[in-house]
């Protein structure tokens, strides 16, 4: 995805954590990306985190209790539909993740679909295939 971009003045340093289907993904592998942000966050100026989105927003909200406050902002996206296939969102997400690394202020997100949403209280909403506000 990073390749298909343009954008010449962004410096990437990419932290491989784990390769897990989130459904798949208990509370230790949860504290184990948290440790790893705060770890990523002393020396950047924002973190994404690639993710996958059921159960995007359990980690969002943990790394609000047991990460945070971190002095940057960490974005976490994903996509609804994964990059091999032709209808994927995934090069969207991640592009509005960058840019949303660049313009918001520290707290952890989640940006999706044209719109950034600060967590806690951000849950998938699994008919529109999006994530929005608790109600």
């Amino acid at each position: 995805i990073l390749d298909s971009l343009r954008i010449p003045d962004l410096f990437i340093r990419h932290v491989d954590v784990m390769h897990k289907d989130s459904l798949d993904m208990t509370v230790e592998d949860r504290k184990t990306i948290a440790r790893a942000v705060r770890d990523a966050a002393t020396t950047s100026e924002a973190v994404v985190i690639l993710h996958g989105t059921d159960t995007l927003e359990e980690t969002g909200e943990l790394l609000c209790e047991a990460g945070g406050p971190f002095e940057v902002p960490v974005i976490l996206t994903g996509a609804m539909r994964p990059y091999e296939f032709r209808d994927t969102d995934a090069v969207q997400n991640v592009t509005e993740a960058l840019l949303a690394a660049r313009l918001l202020e520290r707290g952890v997100y989640v940006a999706m679909h044209n719109r950034v949403l600060q967590f806690p209280g951000v849950t998938k909403d699994r008919r529109a295939l999006t994530f929005v506000r608790k109600n």
